[in-house]
């Protein structure tokens, strides 16, 4: 039977299905696979129906949502060990007797599961590398070189056992792939021991998604419009995405602009108040703003802390900062189609891959971003295009020399604007679509199947190397969790 003619059972494996970029990528990686005649299911250990996209919760995806016995961490510490411990209960779920079964699996972010699936399951296993956890938890990338953080002896010890099982149960996977270039060079680099080319997918966006009617009278919509012209950032609110980026910018540029060309900025993004970075994050950028001077509104007070102080320069109306919390897939589409709006700020730097800019660029809106990592694969700017070319800037993340460009920004012609808009719209669609990333997941599903049944006895014995590994790591916490 033709490729083209079949039609595949796949399970999604994510961990917490919020709302960020890996997120995303999941729910239109499901989508795309369902339009090409796929039966698509998605597991998670997390899925609250207030903080999630509207696809995961209205019936056009299949969610199981497993709930685990363990927290997320334990006193604040131990995240990456309950988060193995939280995917191996939803294992006991999906390998029970009388569970669906599946002609392949797609495993994303964590990789506990492969063997597992492998060996108890007989599939075959796709995994989707956004980035090493290795990585993220040891480390920063400054100018493409990975800087080592300073962590304790306790930190080091409980750190290389995970980093070890990261590396096994990766390798694990029949087919591996990687959302960037960059991710993928840097994963074999740091993972010796994985043999396999990394194929790089990129991530695809629903354009059409990005074209439904805005109701202008909606109240969601309204609560962020404004006639003031607009610089956006849409990012979770986390101390990596470095927003504060955008907003020390943001500040400089409007003291070089005149009062009739008044700016605003409106970050939105996931908050989760249930996380102690990102109530640190949002609170770091109120306290910048009351530094700076600046008016500003906060969506969604109901999520803040009592300890936020919002004091008197908290204003509805046309703040110059609007901090928008969770926003719903509306309020994103109204604010990259809003004509006001002149351009996307994405400030994290070394960023895996950034499925952002991509949403910007596929509404026409140019992109700024960080001269590193995803966006550099993504943007087309210059020195290395043309100004008839580029659909937005790379610079390196300094305020001053992010200001520089939001004065170039402003300054744009109507025609040099409309111009760069089009080409952006021209490379998302040709390169980041759905149907392109869809397309490349088939063929990395079709690849993994028609490798056959799973059945090797060396693989029962790096499960056992895992299974006692992880006893004996988490028999301590166990009662603690569960309690």
């Amino acid at each position: 039977m033709e490729k083209s003619s079949r039609s595949l059972r796949v399970a999604f494996i994510h961990p917490d299905l919020g709302i960020g970029g890996a997120e995303r990528l999941v729910v239109d990686a499901a989508l795309g696979l369902q339009k090409l005649g796929h039966y698509v299911d998605i597991y998670t250990s997390y899925h609250d129906p207030s903080h999630c996209f509207e696809e995961t919760k209205d019936g056009t995806l299949r969610v199981y949502h497993v709930v685990p016995p363990f927290p997320r961490s334990f006193k604040g510490k131990f995240h990456i060990l309950f988060a193995h411990l939280r995917q191996l209960h939803l294992m006991t779920d999906l390998l029970s007797p009388g569970a669906p079964t599946y002609d392949v699996y797609f495993v994303d972010q964590l990789s506990t599961c492969i063997p597992l699936l492998r060996l108890l399951g007989h599939t075959r296993v796709v995994f989707y590398c956004h980035f090493p956890d290795k990585l993220l938890a040891n480390g920063a990338f400054v100018e493409g070189n990975l800087v080592k953080k300073k962590t304790s002896f306790l930190k080091w010890v409980y750190r290389l056992p995970m980093d070890w099982l990261e590396e096994t149960t990766t390798r694990q996977a029949d087919v591996i792939l990687a959302n960037s270039k960059f991710t993928a060079r840097v994963s074999k680099s740091y993972f010796p021991s994985i043999k396999q080319t990394l194929r790089v997918v990129y991530p695809g966006i629903n354009i059409s998604a990005y074209m439904s009617p805005i109701n202008p009278t909606d109240e969601d919509i309204m609560e962020i419009t404004s006639q003031l012209r607009t610089l956006l950032s849409l990012n979770r609110f986390e101390g990596k995405k470095n927003i504060l980026l955008a907003l020390k910018a943001f500040a400089l540029v409007r003291n070089r602009v005149s009062d009739t060309t008044r700016l605003r900025l409106v970050l939105a993004g996931g908050y989760d108040p249930r996380l102690e970075d990102n109530v640190n994050t949002l609170r770091q950028l109120i306290q910048y703003v009351n530094t700076a001077s600046l008016t500003f509104y906060v969506t969604t007070l109901g999520n803040l802390p009592e300890t936020f102080n919002v004091g008197p320069q908290h204003v509805k109306s046309d703040p110059d900062v609007l901090f928008v919390l969770n926003f719903t897939t509306a309020q994103r589409t109204a604010l990259l189609r809003d004509p006001n709006t002149l351009a996307l700020l994405y400030t994290p730097a070394n960023e895996h891959f950034g499925i952002v800019p991509v949403e910007a660029m596929a509404c026409g809106v140019p992109v700024l971003a960080c001269d590193s990592g995803g966006p550099t694969e993504s943007v087309l700017s210059s020195p290395s295009y043309s100004k008839e070319e580029r659909t937005g800037w790379l610079k390196q993340p300094d305020p001053e020399v992010w200001a520089d460009a939001l004065t170039e920004i402003v300054s744009l012609s109507p025609n040099e604007r409309s111009a760069m808009s089009v080409r952006a719209k021209e490379r998302a669609t040709a390169l980041f679509g759905m149907e392109a990333m869809a397309k490349g997941l088939e063929e990395a599903l079709f690849e993994a199947v028609e490798m056959g049944r799973v059945d090797s006895w060396a693989l029962t014995v790096v499960v056992m190397l895992v299974g006692f590994m992880i006893a004996y790591l988490v028999g301590p916490f166990i009662l603690p969790a569960a309690s």
